[in-house]
């Protein structure tokens, strides 16, 4: 993120602590643009540790009320903001195309999705059922509840400005916590139409928070000793770091890395399927996701080059364009550093072997050259010793890595570094067996293109892809966003009180 002086006519953005939209204090400030024209549209405030410390305290000021609010009324607020979610589609999808560039009809599958989440958020009643025992021993009755954590934060980033948003930090509210997002600089405005929202449902001030910032906001929010949580969602590299950061200062923490996600397709697969589904996997959000799929694996040489030659026209036929264009399949990467990125990483792979099957890095934009657009680019001849293979690239250029086997391609996406998705295409029912159980990955498809759980199923990979125990959505982020207190009660009647010591677990009697 680029560090400006407030200095320009460019709209200057906000925090939202307490209620109220609050200027930045920090006199640091940095670029927000529109991916499809390369424009500058904001300057986003980027807090300093006094800004965050101050919105903590006064989250904290504002959960205990929150806390004690029964478990109906917060639902209730939680269903009208589900409501206005819904009305205000449109808007939202408008919002996530001009920050990050991706199509409008993309951009409505995300809020659906985000949706689901809240959806999932209402059922808190039920979620934060505790569990009653009578008379375990000696006349006495145990029970356990759940309680909120505190104030908790959560990091989200550029790529699902409304999905992932709502997947953290939903849950948490309706466990009776104070929430504090501090989204990804490049797309702040979301956050910020969350709040208005938020409001509008009749949340208490202090219980949503939006922090904008950069790694100093990020880091005073680790080490904060009233932070009690940290949910966070990015690259390995930093998720690992928020990961470590975070339990250092004795917080719980989940945080969701990058992945590499393969796409196995078996000589007897119906490779028409295959490949529709591969083009959506790997191109769709211009291939922005952390669970798109980077690589398509076909099992055998005549698998490879009948996948290959039906894909490549496929791929050849796909359009890149601006957020709005109702024509295009996929718009804009995030800026112009990714971009150059993308390209490295194509230009790269070329020099250690690979062959361009379709060169998409300078795609023909008629009239917004100016954006930040990757055409669809396709590799094959990759293997798994290359860097593209190795490493999560962010951007439209997928490869082609063919195995002779499944056996190894079992082998290969084990020893692989990510575990976030992975799925197999086939009509045989053993292979997929063989292939779900073998698998050392989170999340697994058997001809599903992306195997994203709904919302109330656990969301969570594996290996160097998720650092932590908790999930992003489903059953364990209520185990995540509270504690469990355990109460063990006896009332005796004032006739049977024996005034006798007692050495032994009254259980044994």
């Amino acid at each position: 993120m680029t560090i400006v002086n407030n200095e320009t006519t460019t709209k200057t953005l906000t925090h939202f602590i307490g209620g109220e939209l609050k200027a930045g204090k920090s006199d640091r400030f940095g670029k927000v643009y529109n991916p499809s024209t390369g424009e500058v549209t904001a300057l986003c405030p980027l807090a300093s540790k006094a800004e965050v410390n101050e919105a903590v305290e006064i989250a904290q000021i504002a959960f205990p009320a929150w806390k004690n609010t029964s478990v109906a009324k917060r639902v209730e607020v939680i269903f009208k903001f589900r409501n206005l979610l819904v009305e205000e589609t449109d808007r939202l999808a408008e919002i996530i195309g001009l920050e990050n560039g991706k199509t409008l009809s993309d951009a409505k599958g995300e809020i659906q999705r985000g949706i689901e989440s809240v959806d999932f958020a209402i059922n808190a009643p039920h979620l934060l059922k505790g569990e009653y025992s009578v008379n375990v021993g000696g006349k006495i009755n145990s029970y356990s509840i759940k309680q909120p954590l505190g104030v908790v934060a959560a990091i989200s980033p550029f790529n699902f400005p409304v999905m992932v948003p709502l997947a953290m930090t939903t849950m948490a509210v309706a466990c009776g916590n104070a929430v504090i997002l501090k989204p990804s600089e490049r797309v702040p405005n979301s956050a910020l139409y969350f709040a208005e929202l938020w409001k509008k449902a009749g949340l208490p001030d202090g219980i949503w928070t939006v922090l904008n910032g950069d790694k100093e906001a990020v880091d005073t929010l680790l080490a904060h000793p009233k932070v009690a949580a940290i949910s966070f969602v990015g690259s390995t590299r930093v998720a690992e770091h928020v990961y470590h950061e975070g339990t250092r200062h004795n917080k719980r923490v989940a945080a969701f890395g990058g992945g590499k996600n393969h796409m196995v397709i078996m000589p007897d697969a119906d490779l028409d399927q295959a490949v529709t589904s591969f083009l959506g996997a790997a191109y769709g959000s211009a291939s922005q996701r952390c669970m798109a799929i980077s690589v398509a694996m076909p099992v055998g040489k005549g698998t490879a080059e009948a996948f290959v030659a039906k894909l490549k026209s496929r791929v050849e036929e796909l359009k890149v364009g601006a957020y709005d264009d109702a024509d295009a399949d996929f718009g804009a990467v995030i800026s112009q550093e990714s971009k150059e990125t993308v390209i490295k990483y194509i230009n790269e792979s070329l020099g250690e072997g690979a062959q361009l099957c379709v060169d998409g890095r300078n795609p023909k934009i008629s009239e917004t050259e100016k954006g930040f657009y990757l055409g669809p680019t396709l590799l094959t001849g990759v293997t798994p010793d290359m860097k593209i293979y190795q490493d999560e690239v962010f951007g439209p250029a997928r490869i082609v890595a063919g195995v002779n086997s499944l056996d190894e391609a079992i082998q290969l996406i084990n020893e692989h570094e990510y575990g976030n998705g992975v799925t197999i295409f086939t009509d045989n029912g053993a292979a997929a067996r063989k292939f779900t159980e073998e698998i050392e990955v989170g999340m697994v498809g058997v001809n599903v293109p992306i195997p994203i759980p709904v919302g109330y199923h656990n969301f969570g990979g594996w290996k160097g892809s998720r650092f932590g125990e908790g999930q992003m959505f489903g059953p364990d982020t209520v185990r995540f966003f509270t504690k469990t207190k355990t109460i063990s009660e006896r009332w005796n009647n004032s006739k049977e009180i024996e005034n006798k010591t007692e050495f032994s677990f009254p259980s044994n009697k």
